[in-house]
């Protein structure tokens, strides 16, 4: 449960406004809530500061919406990730007030206002157009844990002159997040330009010797600028929960 909605709901006991029981009743769940195929950790907002977030890949449209059911009224908002559209609008019958973000591929559900959580803006700056969607999960999630959100795309390293454009909104981020695949080049660029933390994400664009991202994945652990660290490829949700760690106020 989110502690803002946790402190309020106790604030009403005490005031009189909700019973005991009432509360109780919310409250019953508070760790872990067993419905059959899944095991939900109402628990994580108290912990983490963020709720649980449900990974869409492998799960049917039915079972996501069970479980958005069981987390929209403790949370105020609730994402899945990699959600194609055609699940996106089966779940979106049950819950017609998420909102499906096609190129991150993200169905997030907000029930209350989130509150702005950052200290400065998270840039998030793909090498290629064909990077976008991971670059887009990314920045998607960032801005549902409450944090400022900027996007340059395609400034990779064959055409270093388009990612000069944008020294200035580069050297203004508090954290940036750069996704690239083919040969992972533009976070070291991009790291030897700040002094910064640089999120790197390698995706798994690119042709045969790219391996799937491999390529990219080891160039990036590899990276000669200090102030570099790499998630998973392809992980663009990853990437965006710990830029929105790292300039939580």
């Amino acid at each position: 449960m989110d502690k803002g909605l946790l402190l309020n709901l106790l604030q009403a006991v005490a005031a009189g406004e909700r019973t005991v029981e009432e509360a109780a009743v919310r409250l019953q769940h508070l760790a872990v809530e067993e419905i059959g195929f899944a095991a939900i950790d109402h628990h994580r907002s108290l912990r983490k500061g963020f709720p649980e977030v449900i990974f869409g890949q492998g799960k049917s449209a039915e079972q996501i919406a069970g479980i958005l059911e069981r987390m929209r009224d403790q949370e105020r908002v609730v994402l899945v990730t990699r959600v194609d559209a055609s699940k996106a609008d089966r779940v979106r019958d049950r819950h017609p007030d998420a909102v499906y973000h096609p190129e991150a591929r993200i169905l997030a559900l907000e029930t209350a206002p989130v509150p702005e959580r950052g200290r400065g803006t998270i840039l998030v700056l793909s090498a290629g157009t064909s990077d976008i969607p991971v670059a887009m999960e990314a920045a998607v999630t960032a801005r549902a844990m409450g944090h400022r959100v900027e996007t340059v795309f395609d400034v990779g390293v064959a055409g270093i002159h388009r990612l000069f454009q944008h020294r200035e909104r580069i050297e203004a981020a508090s954290v940036l997040i750069v996704v690239a695949g083919m040969e992972g080049a533009l976070p070291s660029v991009v790291a030897g330009l700040v002094s910064r933390p640089v999120i790197a994400v390698p995706t798994s664009i690119g042709y045969g010797a790219s391996l799937g991202g491999l390529t990219a994945l080891f160039a990036m652990l590899n990276s000669c600028s200090s102030n570099v660290a790499v998630v998973n490829i392809d992980n663009g949700f990853g990437a965006g929960y710990m830029a929105a760690m790292i300039n939580q106020v």
